[in-house]
């Protein structure tokens, strides 16, 4: 039976809401009831912020991790070692190793894994840009620090393959994460020892 709403106009904005991942429709009720409670410049504030994000939020030309410029803050920041790339599936785990505050290289963002049966191929993936720069010869070491699951350590193989040619050091983080994990639902702490204490890649899928 489909729920009945008191107002068409509540029932569209919970619809919208549901879209987002992990938001059912209770959830979504209670924040849509949440924003009606508040005022309506508060509300407009939201809104903007949100339409704003997409007018004008770009990608870093880098690393391809979200940025407000070109070149993102971290590729940007002369402090940071650019000898060391650390690659990672999407932007919530560059801000999860942020959060360990254990890393001072810098990030590469592939937006996602190999997954033929998701229909993700190495071309749907930002390796190409990983390996021009690796061979513009400044990088020295690059950290593998994909989800350890199957489709995670084809990733690690396949762009252990790509960079063989090259002189550049490839490690992968200790596998404090369990198997399955995904990177931005570890704690800081584990995360951030797996990382310190990351290891040679050894050219090896699970």
């Amino acid at each position: 039976m489909n729920q009945e709403y008191p107002s068409t106009l509540l029932e569209r904005a919970v619809k919208e809401f549901s879209k987002l991942p992990g938001i059912g429709r209770k959830t979504a009720t209670r924040l849509v009831l949440h924003l009606l409670r508040k005022s309506e410049d508060e509300v407009e504030s939201f809104s903007s912020a949100i339409s704003t994000l997409k007018r004008e939020a770009t990608y870093c030309k880098e690393c391809h991790c979200i940025s407000d410029t070109d070149i993102c803050p971290i590729c940007a920041n002369p402090l940071r070692d650019h000898s060391t790339i650390c690659v990672v599936e999407n932007i919530q785990d560059v801000m999860a190793v942020e959060n360990t505050m254990q890393y001072r290289g810098v990030y590469h963002v592939l937006g996602g894994v190999i997954s033929p049966m998701d229909g993700i191929s190495p071309a749907s993936l930002n390796i190409d840009s990983l390996v021009r720069r690796v061979s513009e010869g400044e990088v020295k070491e690059v950290v593998l620090a994909l989800s350890s699951t199957m489709e995670g350590d084809t990733t690690n193989f396949y762009i252990y393959r790509k960079l063989q040619q090259h002189d550049v050091k490839l490690s992968v983080i200790a596998r404090g994460i369990s198997i399955g994990d995904e990177l931005e639902y570890a704690d800081e702490v584990t995360l951030g020892s797996s990382i310190v204490n990351r290891t040679p890649f050894i050219g090896k899928t699970i």
